[in-house]
């Protein structure tokens, strides 16, 4: 037998505010239209006014726990991805943690940008294969809005705020790729790519939280490519061919890149969940968002085979393969 992590429950949230994209037309030189055609975004929420990345994820910690019918003081332990922290220290997790009014156990953050919910989760799966934990909350949670420069059209159009969350919790398999759960990852990062997506402030250099830069057509060549790449190389770790994939759920960046990405793998768009249109970019929390609606919708039924995927700057980016 062999231990593997399967999802027992996913949630989400997304604040009250919607920003469609005529919001943007009296401020920058930019149309409704511009935004549809390049990015496929309609609109993006927006965090309130105190409204921080941990209140999101408490509420999307809430909608997986009761999804997945059990109690807070039932996990044992919390991995949150964020860019976006409440304050430089202490982790957003710890918040989180006692905002569920929990006690014991572990609770940290991981930042890998876009790419951290692929992160964590293959790190909290392999805390449960390893032994170390039963439970897991996995969160990806961002208030992207609080570091764009709104002169910027290249970018400030492109993201919103939300959280994602599943509960990972450990189960009995055969050991082949017939199991439910987390079969396969594959992680990677490029420091050498620093330039093509970073945020220009931070503690040691500027002492401000700063705002985002992005190199647009570089980072679009450079994801359509190592998406596919990392996918591809789950898959083989799995012992899956792609034509066995039932869905793909992308992070959420724009529609090109998710269509080429897709077409790369050989999958028909409509086997591919898309939020980007409602959500925007939100970062992290995009891919655990995706995955709270489309099985929230009933999209999924047990036994099809996820390909989650994606990139951030780093340049990190990563995929995992698991059984639904």
């Amino acid at each position: 037998m062999t231990r593997r992590s399967i999802i027992r429950g996913t949630g989400h949230y997304l604040p009250e505010r919607v920003v469609e994209n005529s919001w943007f037309e009296d401020k920058l030189d930019t149309t409704d239209e511009w935004i549809r055609t390049r990015t496929g975004i309609e609109r993006r929420h927006f965090a309130a006014e105190g409204e921080a990345t941990s209140d999101l994820a408490i509420h999307a910690a809430k909608a997986a726990l009761a999804d997945a019918g059990i109690a807070a003081e039932d996990l044992d332990g919390i991995v949150l991805a964020t860019s976006t922290p409440d304050f430089t220290f202490p982790a957003v997790a710890t918040m989180v943690q006692a905002g569920l009014g929990i006690t014991r156990g572990f609770a940290y953050d991981v930042q890998a940008v876009c790419a951290g919910f692929v992160f964590a989760l293959a790190n909290a799966d392999a805390m449960i294969r390893g032994g170390m934990a039963e439970r897991v909350l996995v969160i990806g949670a961002e208030t992207f809005s609080r570091i764009m420069d709104w002169s910027d059209r290249g970018t400030c159009v492109l993201f919103g705020d939300g959280a994602g969350a599943v509960v990972l919790e450990a189960a009995e398999g055969k050991g082949d790729n017939s199991d439910r759960g987390i079969l396969a990852s594959d992680l990677n990062s490029d420091g050498r790519y620093r330039d093509l997506l970073y945020v220009d402030g931070g503690v040691s250099t500027t002492g401000t939280a700063g705002h985002l830069r992005m190199q647009g057509n570089l980072v679009f060549r450079h994801a359509v490519e190592k998406l596919a790449q990392t996918a591809h190389r789950a898959l083989d770790k799995a012992g899956l061919e792609q034509d066995q994939v039932e869905w793909l759920v992308p992070h959420q960046a724009n529609m090109r890149i998710i269509t080429a990405t897709a077409q790369k793998m050989g999958l028909p768009i409509e086997r591919v969940v898309l939020t980007v249109a409602d959500h925007g970019n939100t970062s992290a929390a995009s891919i655990p968002l995706a995955l709270s609606v489309a099985a929230s919708e009933g999209r999924f039924k047990a036994g099809d085979v996820i390909v989650t995927e994606a990139i951030g700057g780093g340049l990190s980016w990563g995929s995992v393969v698991l059984r639904w």
